[in-house]
């Protein structure tokens, strides 16, 4: 049976997604929608994310896919169910591959402010780990900055610093890429994080 599977983000970030799929299954055709014209996501209400990803599945399901790939962690916190009532089809988040990648207990989370309100990795996290210690950090301003293509600017590593700054201060031994956005700057990460500081990417789940 051929898949055809259907990938969403508000931008470039889901391109780090497609890649990892690409990799492990070459021969897979794949229908991308980069939502550029709406980005970002994750400063957005969650009424806001809701109707957007509503109308993404309405488009996505017309392009004959056989199964959808939320390449968008704000959208898997916020609209998963909206999604799932729209479609049969199986449907894979960003998330839950996320959760399954820890193995410690004192777990941080770079995520967008609208993915932080909402707790979503939080509560997936405690499901697993009842044990675990959570710190999620809002990354105001971040994902415009990478679609920018300011990734090697000063500007960009005072802003990651900042964000890395309290959970350091916690002794998170793990840190969620909680946008598909950050793995476009995994260099200036390991460059500012201790090297027992792991760092887990949920498009590798």
């Amino acid at each position: 049976m051929n898949i055809r599977l259907g990938l969403f983000d508000s931008g470039i970030g889901g391109f780090t997604v497609l890649k990892r799929v690409v990799e492990r299954h070459g021969d897979i055709s794949c229908v991308y929608l980069g939502d550029l014209a709406r980005i970002p996501y994750g400063s957005k209400s969650p009424s806001e994310i809701r109707l957007i990803a509503m109308e993404v599945i309405k488009w996505l399901i017309n392009q004959d896919i056989s199964a959808v790939l939320i390449a968008c962690n704000t959208t898997n916190s916020l609209a998963l169910d909206i999604i799932e009532r729209f479609t049969e089809i199986p449907i894979f988040g960003l998330v839950d591959s996320g959760v399954e990648l820890i193995c410690g207990n004192n777990i941080g989370v770079l995520a967008t402010p609208s993915t932080v309100a909402s707790k979503f990795y939080t509560k997936k996290i405690l499901e697993v780990k009842p044990e675990a210690v959570i710190f999620e950090q809002p990354c105001q301003g971040l994902v415009e900055l990478i679609e920018a293509d300011n990734t090697t600017n000063k500007e960009i590593q005072g802003l990651v610093n900042q964000y890395l700054n309290p959970l350091l201060e916690a002794r998170v031994n793990e840190i969620i890429l909680g946008c598909s956005h950050y793995p476009l700057i995994l260099p200036i990460l390991k460059e500012l994080l201790p090297s027992g500081v792991r760092l887990i990417d949920p498009a590798l789940g």
